[in-house]
């Protein structure tokens, strides 16, 4: 179905300024097989046109009626679904350490980093790095991982950077960082040298809404429990 189609039924169903009930379901139904809402927008805006062309018209409140209905029932169609990205990086090898720093590089506002351990210095120079480029940064970490060796939670705590430690008897086992309060990192991978060079691992990043959300709401949680 395209906006061309149904604007000749537009131009039938406006002759007598009155949509029916059997001319409602048909034209929903036609709304309905729209295939973006880049196309509803365009009958949408034909559909004003039509009801300009005829605005002298003396019977110009059933024309305007004509005109609500319509624009209601192009609304009442589904919305196109919301693009969003997802991506996944594997290990061994570097493709989960290049696309931590990449987006760490592109982060410019903030960036909640909730990961088991951390003790590559590859990544923790880029969170360095977006600290000093002003980004807003907040760590949450677990204890036993945090005073191992090689643990690099000790340069974050010289650069001030906001950070939070578990210190329950159980792990803080989280790996995952929300970019900008928009792009989520997750997935099995710790921020490790070995988990680059060893390990099997996974790496999921993502900007969908369904998924960012929760882990905020995660990650909030978690901060303030720790405080």
């Amino acid at each position: 179905m395209t906006p061309g189609e149904i604007e000749t039924w537009l131009v039938e169903s406006l002759g007598d300024s009155h949509l029916s009930r059997g001319e409602r379901q048909l034209l929903a139904e036609k709304f309905a097989a729209l295939e973006s809402a880049a196309d509803r927008q365009t009958v949408l805006r034909r559909a004003f046109e039509l009801a300009r062309e005829r605005i002298d018209h003396p019977r110009t409140g059933p024309i305007l009626g004509w005109l609500e209905d319509v624009t209601r029932l192009l609304c009442a169609t589904r919305d196109e679904p919301e693009k969003t990205s997802a991506e996944a990086y594997f290990s061994p090898g570097e493709a989960c350490l290049d696309a931590i720093r990449g987006l760490l590089h592109q982060a410019r506002r903030t960036a909640d980093i909730c990961v088991f351990t951390i003790t590559d210095d590859r990544v923790s120079e880029a969170i360095l790095d977006a600290h000093r480029r002003g980004v807003s940064l907040r760590i949450i970490t677990d204890n036993e991982k945090a005073e191992d060796l090689g643990s690099d939670i000790p340069r974050f705590e010289a650069a001030r950077i906001a950070l939070r430690v578990d210190r329950s008897p159980f792990h803080m086992h989280h790996k995952f960082a929300i970019l900008d309060d928009s792009t989520l990192l997750t997935g099995s991978y710790n921020w490790t040298r070995g988990a680059a060079s060893d390990n099997e691992e996974n790496l999921i990043v993502t900007d969908d809404p369904r998924l960012v959300k929760p882990f905020r709401s995660t990650f909030e949680r978690l901060w303030n429990r720790l405080a």
